[in-house]
């Protein structure tokens, strides 16, 4: 897979031909913004939702200190992102529940609207019943109905973080709503709705996430977004998918090619979405911005990749 990672100040990168789409990293406010988080509950979720309680060392017990309190992997990183996320939620609330729940994986368990501001008291010990697979489709239909009943009472766009450890048992059937999605966002049945695959763990099929991020659709372009837990330096890098061309980054800047060549010149304001055409050959940019050069190597074009997937089915 020709996919090179975004280095900051870059979120985001995608190539197809000569044309180049590059996304600053960027701390979006969206009006009518409303968030969720769903929580991977399969099966192979169980070690990462088992509490373990950290040992006091010698020196804290004799000092009398309190047993220190059971934590398991999944809670702190919930909490940071929830914590974050409801910061750019209208109403400071978000749905949060367990996908990929019950015996045959397709259900879906709500935990309820949380507040950010609670983050320290929540605890995230798993579903009811852990899932046999992995099915991601009913955690997206959840969510659509979800933000149907609040755009009655407010909200103008969704996102929906999607946490997980592995592989997608209904890849096929995640583009396929997803298309469907996006048809109702172009028709303007639905607001404009970004879903965010956050792989946690050692096990993540990042090719298979890389596949479902990297479609885009007629007259809404990408509607999903993917993360490594491990590789989030920057809150910011979460919500990258919000970001858009009308928000201003800085007060002008420079891309040069691999040679030194000007690509393009931002007078007045550098938008947070940047979008030029490079030389055929070219393998980096080079972004100039207050005095500071970022160079950003360049994927190969990405329609090379999709000819490899067909070749590959």
């Amino acid at each position: 897979m020709g996919h090179e990672k975004p280095i900051e100040p870059f979120s985001d990168l995608h190539r197809e031909g000569d044309r180049v789409r590059a996304v600053l990293l960027h701390d979006p406010t969206v009006e009518g913004l409303d968030m969720a988080i769903y929580m991977d509950a399969s099966g192979s979720m169980r070690e990462e939702y088992a509490y373990k309680t950290q040992q006091r060392t010698f020196l804290e017990w004799l000092r009398g200190a309190p047993m220190k309190e059971a934590s398991n992997d999944v809670e702190p990183q919930v909490r940071w992102m929830l914590e974050y996320l409801a910061t750019k939620d209208r109403n400071g609330l978000l749905r949060v529940a367990y996908w990929a729940c019950g015996t045959s994986g397709r259900q879906v368990e709500p935990v309820g609207e949380l507040k950010g501001t609670d983050v320290k008291q929540y605890k995230f010990p798993g579903a009811k019943q852990l899932g046999g697979y992995t099915y991601l489709e009913p955690a997206l239909r959840d969510y659509v109905k979800y933000l149907e009943e609040q755009v009655k009472v407010g909200a103008k766009r969704g996102c929906a973080i999607i946490v997980t450890d592995g592989r997608l048992h209904d890849a096929e059937a995640v583009e396929k709503f997803s298309a469907e999605v996006a048809k109702k966002i172009a028709s303007g049945r639905l607001p404009r709705i970004n879903f965010v695959l956050v792989g946690v763990g050692d096990d993540i099929d990042e090719e298979q996430l890389e596949h479902i991020a990297h479609a885009e659709y007629p007259g809404v372009g990408h509607l999903w977004c993917h993360r490594i837990a491990k590789e989030i330096t920057q809150v910011a890098e979460l919500v990258a998918v919000l970001v858009d061309e009308t928000m201003t980054v800085a007060a002008g800047g420079t891309i040069y090619d691999d040679k030194g060549t000007v690509l393009k010149t931002y007078e007045g304001r550098l938008p947070a979405v940047l979008e030029f055409d490079v030389p055929e050959e070219a393998k980096s940019f080079t972004l100039e911005v207050n005095g500071q050069r970022y160079t950003q190597p360049l994927p190969d074009e990405e329609h090379h990749d999709e000819d490899e997937d067909e070749d590959h089915h």
